[in-house]
């Protein structure tokens, strides 16, 4: 798998906009502001791929990218962010929790954490009900560069115990310093692989729905 070779492919608002169930997914999920785009960029080794942004709650969709015409990478929006209304919590809610529990592509969900930082009510709560649901996720601990290594260690064995996970269930990651990447690729890699699903032949066209 060439996570080199990847393009935007479109944006879903609504279940009926989403692609047809052509290839494995990988789903990305986390607190606004944990760093989900700069993780997504680093994996596939752009810096402006998936745009980041300084006012949390931007991301209102569920964004798809194509990477070696046979795996997708779907970018969920960030969640625990006060200011969006209770009315956009809902949409997000809905969308996401129907893609998550009925999507039948999905690989894997990964699941985004701030490692400098104690484990948050929501991110527990959302492995308990991936945990519930019986979808494979992957934890993955972010900003690791912040800390120093023995501080790395000390954090990502609380969040473990709070999650109720051992250390080779989850990975550290560095956006900036690469810490992580190459592992994470091969996990992802292995994770597409299992569902079985192998690329068409024909390329999949964005849903003609307006947004």
């Amino acid at each position: 798998m060439d996570f080199g070779k990847v393009r935007f492919l479109l944006s879903a608002y609504a279940d009926r906009q989403l692609p047809p169930s052509a290839h494995a997914e990988i789903a990305f999920a986390g607190r606004s502001n944990v760093g989900k785009s700069s993780l997504i960029n680093r994996l596939v080794g752009r810096t402006n791929l998936v745009k980041t942004s300084a006012k949390p709650g931007k991301t209102q969709s569920l964004n798809y990218f194509l990477v070696d015409d046979g795996l997708y990478l779907v970018d969920l929006p960030g969640y625990g962010f006060a200011r969006v209304s209770q009315q956009v919590r809902q949409s997000w809610q809905g969308l996401i929790s129907g893609y998550i529990e009925t999507r039948v592509t999905l690989a894997c969900v990964v699941v985004i954490i701030d490692l400098r930082h104690e484990l948050k009510i929501l991110d527990r709560e959302l492995i308990d009900w991936l945990r519930a649901l019986g979808k494979p996720f992957l934890p993955v601990y972010t900003k690791a560069d912040k800390l120093s290594r023995n501080q790395q260690e000390k954090n990502a064995a609380a969040l473990d115990a709070g999650l109720n996970l051992t250390a080779g269930e989850r990975l550290l990651f560095s956006a900036r310093t690469g810490q992580g990447v190459e592992a994470l690729r091969q996990r992802l890699a292995a994770f597409a692989g299992s569902t079985g699903i192998a690329a068409p032949a024909a390329e999949v066209s964005p849903p003609t729905d307006p947004i």
